[in-house]
């Protein structure tokens, strides 16, 4: 049952990430733009990077558990990192921007597996399948590592091109005092939401999922 799920977490993200990889290239509102700086672009969205962390997790973990990789990111540590992660994906989106983004048609489709149902079901997943032993307090602290250098990246490339992928992180329009501001009260939701990912492993450690053939038994 945890792989048949996790399994279908992963084509679904999958799938979001191509339709919006395809929407980015075609849409007319980036046609003035260069293909490079469109597949740029796309890979600059936090929402992309990480769902994209989340279709590895999910795919390694129900179709390649015994692989190198598959070993890796079945980790307790691990999945509760990427359970941080998409957990910011979701509320981030929800609390600014889903206020000032009113998507149509398959960007619709796209918007909301990516920023609704892939976090929504991975946390479950992770509630109730992931292994939970081990995750320690300092794992919150580690876990900030990713986010830290997205912003880095994020600010760093949008005072040589002058485009920024969030509006709360736009230096252009809010000034480097904000917009630093702001990106340190997202580092902080990171913190918060990490912490709690350890607390609730500490109150429900488990078990990880079994391979194939016991998991059968």
């Amino acid at each position: 049952m945890a792989r048949i799920f996790v399994g279908v977490i992963a084509i679904v993200g999958w799938f979001a990430l191509v339709l919006q990889f395809v929407i980015v290239l075609t849409s007319p509102s980036n046609q003035l733009l260069s293909v490079p700086e469109r597949i740029i672009r796309y890979f600059s969205f936090f929402t992309i990077l990480t769902n994209l962390i989340v279709a590895f997790t999910t795919a390694a973990t129900a179709f390649f558990p015994g692989s190198r990789v598959g070993s890796l990111l079945s980790k307790p540590t691990s999945q509760a990192a990427v359970g941080t992660y998409i957990s910011i994906v979701g509320l981030v989106y929800s609390l600014f921007l889903r206020a000032v983004w009113d998507p149509q048609g398959w960007q619709a489709v796209a918007d909301h597996l990516l920023h609704d149902a892939v976090p929504l079901a991975y946390v479950v997943y992770w509630i109730a399948f992931a292994p939970k032993a081990g995750i320690g307090w300092g794992d919150a602290l580690k876990w900030l590592g990713y986010p830290l250098a997205y912003v880095a990246y994020s600010l760093a490339r949008g005072a040589l091109v002058d485009w920024y992928p969030y509006w709360f992180v736009d230096v252009t329009q809010l000034g480097y005092s904000t917009a630093l501001t702001n990106a340190g009260l997202v580092l902080i939701a990171f913190l918060i939401v990490g912490f709690a990912f350890v607390t609730f492993a500490k109150l429900m450690p488990r078990a990880p999922i079994d391979p194939p053939s016991t998991a059968a038994e």
